[in-house]
């Protein structure tokens, strides 16, 4: 018999799962209304992991990603096409190249990030500062658990 604890644990993650999910969904939503320029959401999170961690090459991309190579050679093209990316030679791997976010990437990622806090700062504005409280701390704790490896 499954005990108490572990059903309401799993009944909580069920309900935290769902509520991430749809303000994900949201935020995207948000972002396109954005003026996206046609980005898919793979295309965004490709961007702001090159931004955080570039340059970077394909394959060291998919690792982060965790997409395939052909999926983050693909994403990248539409990423250096859209003119976000820059490519240069891989010093240490004359079959690669190295990607690097430009000032354009970087004005598209913060105009992109500044709607979605927008949005969600307009939605707890009413919120009680007991509330706000919490859901910071509830942002560190998610945080935290995604650090987890």
């Amino acid at each position: 018999m499954t005990p108490i604890a572990e059903i309401s644990l799993t009944d909580v993650a069920a309900r935290l799962r769902m509520a991430i999910v749809r303000t994900s969904r949201r935020l995207r939503q948000e972002a396109t209304g954005a003026g996206g320029g046609g980005l898919t959401p793979t295309s965004v999170a490709a961007l702001a992991t090159v931004e955080r961690h570039g340059p970077l090459t394909p394959s060291e991309l998919a690792e982060i990603e965790r997409i395939k190579r052909p999926t983050a050679t693909r994403t990248l093209r539409g990423l250096v096409e859209a003119g976000l990316v820059d490519r240069a030679p891989d010093p240490a791997d004359g079959r690669s190249a190295l990607v690097s976010v430009n000032a354009a990437g970087r004005e598209r990622l913060r105009r992109l990030r500044g709607r979605k806090n927008a949005y969600l700062a307009r939605r707890m504005r009413d919120l009680p500062s007991e509330d706000v409280r919490t859901l910071e701390r509830a942002a560190e704790i998610l945080e935290g658990i995604l650090e987890e490896r």
